[in-house]
């Protein structure tokens, strides 16, 4: 098969057979596309379910549950094919959907991935938050998408409907060269979930390869199906990961800086939770850093590794702006309004 498209599960039985017939549906194998369910240690009936009602799906078992990141560098392991397509169980796909998807990849070869338009599955006219048209970072790590800012999200109105050159793409729907992601190191298996995209495309960007949306294929997303908005868990890992991803890909040059303003950001955040009552989450950004602190030194090497692999830098679609500075003291709440990366 030319192409695999990935999903990875666990415990999500309702879910497989909510988005599963679309994804089988309009990925036919005559056009080369092999579709697997990646099992991370379900305790429900998961697999039981794959096997009497999705016979023609590859099931592949995993011993346990190694969160998003480790768990599709365990499946991709698992399977032969040029292009793999790291696929969200959340997601409802469109007739047609690879097909922009496969010819970018196959007409562009600088370009190592690619997303499609990811648009809200309740609020159908809507981008979706974990993605939208493409995703873009500032100077201090903070992720923003053609389509969302922070928590602002727009509508659709076809305003992002060309393809764009991407700092990330998102994992919830991601078309990727397996040799790219292979050759790159895949995922960081010890980021569990979370910012684990963006820091596989940061490496694939510095290495001089292409990431882009390709807005002519388009699906429906879900979001937050494992967990929900201001989690703390989720809090955690998003602070954390992003602190141990500018520190593996920052350039020599801006890092202490940027560590240093990141330092006060995070600290002013953990307030700001603690003005609302969350005290939970205050305390998770407190946590991230520590275990951040933690866990660096034994990424140095890692660092060393992308530093002395890095062709590009510095690399077009990191934006040159602070995105709380646009977004809180001019007031600009859509992406088209912000200076352009």
């Amino acid at each position: 098969m030319k192409t695999a498209v990935i999903i990875l599960n666990w415990n999500g039985r309702d879910m497989l057979r909510r988005f599963l017939p679309s994804v089988l549906a309009h990925s036919p194998a005559e056009e080369g596309i092999e579709v697997c369910v990646a099992d991370n240690g379900s305790t429900d009936d998961s697999l039981s379910i794959l096997t009497a009602e999705f016979p023609a799906v590859k099931r592949i078992a995993l011993d346990r549950n190694y969160g998003f990141a480790e768990g599709y560098n365990q499946a991709l392991r698992q399977v032969e094919a040029e292009y793999v397509v790291l696929l969200n169980s959340d997601v409802e796909v469109t007739p047609h959907w690879l097909t922009p998807l496969v010819e970018w990849l196959d007409s562009h070869p600088e370009t190592a991935a690619c997303q499609p338009k990811i648009r809200s599955y309740h609020q159908r006219g809507m981008f979706e938050y974990a993605g939208a048209a493409g995703g873009f970072i500032d100077r201090y790590g903070y992720p923003f998408c053609r389509g969302r800012l922070f928590d602002a999200v727009e509508p659709d109105d076809g305003q992002y409907d060309t393809v764009a050159s991407l700092f990330w793409a998102t994992g919830a729907a991601l078309l990727i060269r397996r040799a790219d992601y292979l050759d790159s190191g895949g995922l960081d298996g010890s980021f569990f979930a979370h910012n684990e995209e963006i820091d596989l495309c940061w490496r694939l960007r510095a290495r001089g390869r292409g990431i882009v949306c390709v807005p002519q294929s388009v699906v429906y997303h879900v979001g937050g199906a494992t967990l929900r908005k201001e989690n703390p868990r989720k809090t955690f890992l998003n602070f954390r990961n992003n602190l141990l991803m500018l520190y593996k890909n920052l350039p020599a040059d801006e890092l202490r800086r940027v560590m240093r303003i990141r330092c006060l950001l995070d600290y002013v955040a953990a307030a700001v939770f603690l003005l609302k009552g969350d005290a939970r989450n205050a305390l998770s950004v407190l946590r991230a850093r520590r275990a951040y602190h933690r866990m660096r030194p034994s990424l140095t090497a890692t660092r060393e590794l992308n530093l002395s692999k890095t062709i590009t830098n510095p690399i077009p679609e990191r934006a040159k702006i602070s995105l709380l500075w646009q977004f809180y003291a001019k007031r600009r709440r859509s992406f088209s309004r912000l200076p352009r990366p």
